[in-house]
């Protein structure tokens, strides 16, 4: 199934599900984690941008932000909402951007939607400068693993999370909400690593946060679920 013609066809689920406010997981721990790995940066590039919320999180008087998304109904959106950034529309595997163009690039939540993801880092490593920065956040890799879920064992009366099948690469069409079905495509932390590598873009930090309060207010029961992070966050820079 074309992916982007499925995000074009739910980008308006997305707009009001996980944009503007209405998501406790972007708006308390998503957007403020992203500006703060970012913080100092004057030119930067937003790939899988959507309807422009990191975009407009970063943008501020003299930072120079551009956000790019294969999906039209989301740019045109985000052009809508304004905010400072510039918006085009775009793959992540064939960047429309100079060499070295910027001193900062953000991959939000988008690479698990992109097939060939090793292009996609190189196209990142092309268009950062010398010691760059790259931030990508991840459904966490290991924790998010198809199969993976809470477990409410009545039998011996606990309940845990149980980790899916993690090391194979595995792609689905997931039914996220009613009538919404979008492709994902799971792969272990360690593939992306290596591509990281391979495309000279050196981790230099990670983080794996426990989800924010209201999140886990509303939306699960279990007094573990704290423990359990939802995303991962790698921080490279590019080598010289």
């Amino acid at each position: 199934m074309d992916n982007e013609a499925l995000w074009e066809r739910h980008a308006g689920w997305w707009q009001r599900e996980f944009s503007d406010g209405a998501d406790p997981e972007y708006e308390e721990q998503i957007l403020p984690l992203i500006a703060r790995h970012l913080r100092g940066a004057r030119r930067v590039l937003d790939i899988g941008c959507g309807e422009g919320q990191v975009a407009r999180r970063i943008a501020r008087p003299g930072v120079e932000v551009v956000g790019l998304d294969p999906t039209q109904s989301q740019i045109s959106v985000a052009r809508d909402r304004a905010g400072g950034p510039r918006y085009t529309r775009a793959r992540a595997e064939a960047l429309p951007c100079r060499s070295a163009a910027f001193d900062a690039v953000v991959l939000c939540l988008a690479l698990e939607h992109v097939d060939a993801f090793e292009t996609a880092l190189r196209e990142v490593a092309r268009v950062l400068e010398p010691r760059g920065r790259f931030v990508l956040l991840l459904c966490h890799p290991l924790l998010q693993a198809p199969g993976s879920g809470w477990i409410d064992d009545q039998i011996i009366g606990e309940h845990y999370w149980r980790i899916g099948a993690y090391l194979p690469d595995d792609t689905v069409v997931d039914n996220i909400a009613p009538g919404v079905d979008l492709v994902f495509i799971h792969r272990p932390l360690s593939r992306y690593v290596h591509a990281m590598g391979e495309a000279g873009l050196l981790i230099d930090d990670m983080e794996e946060p426990s989800p924010p309060t209201r999140f886990l207010a509303d939306t699960w029961g279990y007094a573990e679920a704290a423990t359990i992070p939802r995303v991962l966050l790698l921080s490279a820079r590019r080598l010289a």
